[in-house]
Formats: structure tokens, C-alpha cells, sequence
């Protein structure tokens, strides 16, 4: 098998070792941005949890009264189907 001469096979390795140099760079700035994304999605989850993304609308109501609202209508669900029940053994 012939194999090149010595000036091109040094060639040849000078060529490979900066290659892998320049995919070891590479490598290097993807872990980097990597790591960006991870604080930044994890950034973010924080922002929308504190309520942070948005502005805050003037004519939204507060949350504890949207919650005493959803009380209020599952109880008169549960008050209906209660009453329905009972309409429904007495047939």
C-alpha cells in the first residue's frame, strides 16, 4: 500500500490537529450556550410563577376573589347535583 511522503503526511496531521482543535472550540461554546439556556428557561419559570412576564392588567380581579367566586359555584354544583339526586331516588 503506498503511503504519502513525509511532507504531506506532516501536512495531513498539522491539518487533523487543527480540526480537532477548532471541534474541541466548538464543543467548548455549545456547552456554554447550553448552560445560558438552562438559566434562562429556568429565569423564566421564575418571572411567570412571581406573575413577572406580563404588566399587570388594572382590571383583573384579585386572585382571592376568583377564588371565593370558584368556591362559590362548585358549592351550588354540589348543592344542585345533591338536589337532583334525591329528585332521582324519589321517581
Amino acid at each position: 500500500m503506498p503511503v504519502p511522503p513525509i511532507e504531506e503526511q506532516t501536512e495531513i496531521v498539522r491539518l487533523v490537529d487543527q480540526y480537532f482543535a477548532f471541534a474541541d472550540t466548538i464543543e467548548k461554546e455549545v456547552q456554554k450556550a447550553q448552560q445560558r439556556v438552562d438559566k434562562l428557561t429556568q429565569s423564566i419559570l421564575a418571572k411567570a410563577f412571581r406573575g413577572e412576564l406580563v404588566p399587570q392588567n388594572p382590571d383583573d380581579e384579585p386572585a382571592d376573589e376568583l377564588l371565593k367566586r370558584i368556591a362559590a359555584a362548585r358549592a351550588e354544583s354540589e348543592a344542585l347535583a345533591k338536589v337532583a339526586k334525591k329528585v332521582s331516588k324519589k321517581k
